[in-house]
């Protein structure tokens, strides 16, 4: 898959640049690589960019209070979508006004990525799939040389997150066989189409099914070698009857 990576300079982390790239080097080739800004007010990226071979683009403002560097981000977003053979686009930014060029995007067959931050406006994160949250990436170091790892949630946080349960619940249901239980893929795909800006990673797991088994919300069982997924049954009354005395 060929990847185009605009950076939004002025909405993003420039210590986020490692686990995107390493997140993007796992779905494709990232062959374009862009970062907007102004030069004079983004010295934190200006480090980013030769290691990582990701290409400046210097942007003035042309008038107080209107940005011009989103206007040149979605310029050369359309020019690329119609002039290079890009599959994805992979937009690092957490301002909603990348929304309309988003829903664009998706409209002509391309996947859309987003990355940013978690408070991110959810019209953006809703309208990218998926959108990834990056309050975690961070620089490797000894210590920790993953770029990218987010803390995970514990079973109890899990369960308190109502949106979260609420889509597994939704895709275990509507694609649930006769006997209630549901293949992971299926679940995956309901999920990528009905609410496609979730992933498992933001909540710090790398796929669906260890997602699935942190919840302890489900029950699970392995078929044929692939996991199937149902709710939780309550258990069946196993308590003696009581009867009254006898009248013999």
């Amino acid at each position: 898959m060929n990847i185009a990576l605009l950076i939004d300079c002025e909405n993003a982390d420039p210590k986020s640049i490692h686990g995107i790239l390493d997140e993007l080097a796992s779905r494709g080739t990232t062959n374009i690589r862009r970062a907007y800004g102004n030069w004079r007010n983004n010295g934190g990226w200006e480090a980013n960019l030769h290691p990582f071979a990701i290409q400046p683009i210097q942007q003035f403002p042309y008038t107080k209070g209107k940005n011009a560097i989103d206007m040149c981000m979605a310029i050369d977003a359309m020019e690329l979508l119609y002039s290079e053979q890009i599959d994805c686009f992979a937009l690092i930014t957490s301002d909603s006004d990348f929304t309309p060029l988003v829903l664009k995007l998706l409209a002509k067959g391309k996947t859309v990525i987003g990355f940013g931050q978690s408070k991110a406006p959810e019209p953006f994160k809703n309208a990218c799939k998926p959108f990834i949250h990056t309050d975690d990436f961070h620089e490797p170091t000894a210590d920790n040389p993953a770029p990218q790892r987010a803390i995970k949630k514990s079973s109890n946080e899990l369960k308190g997150d109502t949106e979260l349960l609420n889509v597994l619940r939704s895709a275990i249901d509507a694609e649930a066989e006769d006997d209630g239980w549901t293949h992971l893929g299926r679940i995956g795909q309901y999920i990528a189409n009905n609410k496609p800006s979730l992933s498992p990673k933001n909540y710090g797991y790398s796929k669906w099914v260890a997602l699935i088994q942190a919840t302890k919300y489900f029950e699970e069982e392995t078929r044929n070698n692939h996991p199937y997924f149902r709710k939780k049954r309550k258990p069946a009354n196993t308590e003696p009857e009581i009867r009254g005395p006898s009248s013999e």
